[in-house]
């Protein structure tokens, strides 16, 4: 089911989400296939339970076929992750600016500081333990939807809100897609 997204302004997208506590419960197999839906409705490169008014710390993110995401087309492909409970450790001291968009925050889009490479662990939906050492478009979608889980969106990590803009703007080629950011 394709529940509907929260958008900046919402309360409830700046609060701390809480952990999961309950793995492989029929609710949380409902909750994650909702936000599969979502995401590939808004063609999302990722979603987290926030955004649609669940406060857990449950993030999902990338595609199980393998393509680049087409709001995002010249970023490599990102495997299909379902990550419960994550915790996020930079590898190094290494930062890259990176054009970011939200479905929380349609049409716009903003260069963003991220880590370039990190480690993440946390769990699946059955509470089986998972753990990747990542970087580039990998590193930045996981960081940005991680974010969300502590109650903040893309703007807030700017450094220069000069570099925040409408996407039909900024990407002309993207145009098409700026409603759906």
């Amino acid at each position: 089911m394709i529940r509907p997204i929260l958008r900046m302004g919402d309360p409830r997208l700046l609060q701390r989400s809480r952990p999961v506590a309950d793995f492989g419960t029929a609710e949380l197999r409902r909750l994650i296939e909702d936000m599969f839906d979502t995401m590939r409705a808004a063609d999302g490169a990722g979603l987290a339970a926030p955004q649609i008014g669940v406060p857990l710390r449950l993030v999902i993110f990338g595609a199980a076929d393998g393509r680049p995401n087409p709001r995002y087309p010249d970023e490599p492909p990102v495997p299909q992750t379902i990550l419960l409970n994550p915790v996020l450790q930079p590898l190094g001291d290494e930062m890259d600016d990176g054009w970011e968009g939200c479905l929380s925050v349609p049409g716009l889009r903003g260069l963003v500081p991220r880590w370039r490479r990190l480690r993440y662990r946390g769990f699946d939906a059955d509470g089986g333990s998972i753990e990747r050492t990542v970087g580039g478009f990998h590193a930045r979608v996981v960081q940005h939807e991680c974010d969300h889980l502590d109650g903040i969106l893309f703007p807030m990590r700017m450094r220069d809100l000069s570099r925040l803009g409408f996407t039909e703007v900024l990407f002309p080629e993207l145009a098409g897609q700026a409603a759906d950011d």
